[in-house]
């Protein structure tokens, strides 16, 4: 066998073995273990629309495709978390579970159960994982939404959503703990390791907005090139500039996440910008992003006397695998005309 013949052969053994796991674990096992009622509200086909209405207020108030936590028994939630820690990284799973759990900390101090409720979580799938090369799912509700494409076993994840309130819990058993906290600390590092003159270039804005500027588009182009560039920065800005990025994509599995980063320092490293609006000490309202040719990075701690996070990863070309799907039309052979 010569060379170029076993090169395409292993990777062809590599692209099968991918699209085996992602078509035969637990993704179909989770399918497979609803009634024919559940299955139905739960897997909606590739062009429903609501694929793309997504939010992070509570689901009270803002209800969302497929089916909620409530609706499943025991065993189908264990099938459903066995999901999410295959499709996320160990960090994006415990991220999730603690944003998730805060909703009982609302509930104790609001004592509201019809809007904070830790089983008002949805998932919902666009297409069938047992047979299609390309498909999506979502899993969300309040402070928190994953959008997942699929393509051949590969996953694009974006926009990524994921909130805190609170930030810090100021009272009872868990009082103290933070969630959320690193993609806070990390910003205020960075910010305040400048110097006064890179201080007046990457603060565009002395109050901070109410809210992430994007909210809940369903597609985003470039904000304003507002901030200041990565190569303007010493060593070790650049390096806590860098871990704000890691710890947006420590969401994702650890190869994906590195490859990313790969990419990102490749091809748009030395045009990404740090912005920064309001308080440059905690307490008080604050919000940063960071934008690069691809992607924006958004953070927002103003409401709840600024202890109240919303966070979010937007990619401009490949929110909801738009960059995926175009790839999958190319290249099928009755689009091509």
């Amino acid at each position: 066998m010569t060379k170029s013949k076993l090169i395409a052969l292993t990777v062809l053994v590599s692209l099968l073995l991918a699209f085996v796991f992602f078509k035969d674990k637990p993704a179909v096992k989770f399918l497979k273990a609803l009634n024919k009622e559940q299955r139905a509200q739960a897997q909606l086909t590739f062009e429903d629309q609501s694929k793309f209405k997504w939010h992070y207020i509570p689901s009270s108030m803002y209800p969302r495709a497929g089916i909620q936590l409530a609706e499943l028994d025991e065993n189908q939630k264990v099938l459903l978390h066995d999901f999410l820690k295959t499709s996320l990284s160990e960090t994006g799973y415990a991220k999730t579970i603690k944003i998730i759990g805060l909703e009982n900390v609302l509930l104790e101090l609001t004592g509201d159960s019809v809007m904070r409720d830790t089983e008002k979580y949805s998932v919902a799938f666009y297409g069938n994982p047992e047979v299609d090369s390309l498909w999506a799912w979502s899993f969300g509700g309040h402070h928190l939404s994953l959008n997942f494409t699929v393509l051949n076993g590969v996953a694009s994840i974006a926009p990524r959503f994921l909130g805190a309130n609170p930030a810090m819990i100021l009272s009872g058993s868990r009082k103290g703990e933070r969630v959320l906290e690193k993609e806070e600390d990390l910003g205020f590092s960075l910010i305040n390791a400048l110097n006064e003159e890179q201080k007046g270039i990457a603060i565009f804005r002395q109050k901070a907005f109410n809210d992430i500027v994007t909210r809940n588009s369903a597609e985003v182009e470039p904000l304003e090139i507002v901030g200041i560039k990565f190569e303007k920065l010493d060593k070790s800005q650049q390096l806590i500039f860098l871990k704000i990025i890691e710890e947006y994509l420590s969401t994702l599995p650890d190869a994906q996440a590195s490859e990313k980063m790969v990419s990102i320092k490749k091809e748009e490293v030395n045009e990404l910008r740090f912005a920064w609006a309001g308080s440059t000490v905690p307490g008080i309202g604050h919000y940063y992003r960071i934008q690069g040719k691809t992607f924006l990075i958004e953070f927002d701690n103003t409401q709840g006397n600024a202890n109240h996070i919303h966070t979010v990863w937007r990619d401009f070309n490949g929110d909801f695998g738009r960059d995926l799907i175009r790839e999958h039309y190319n290249n099928s052979d009755h689009h091509k005309h």
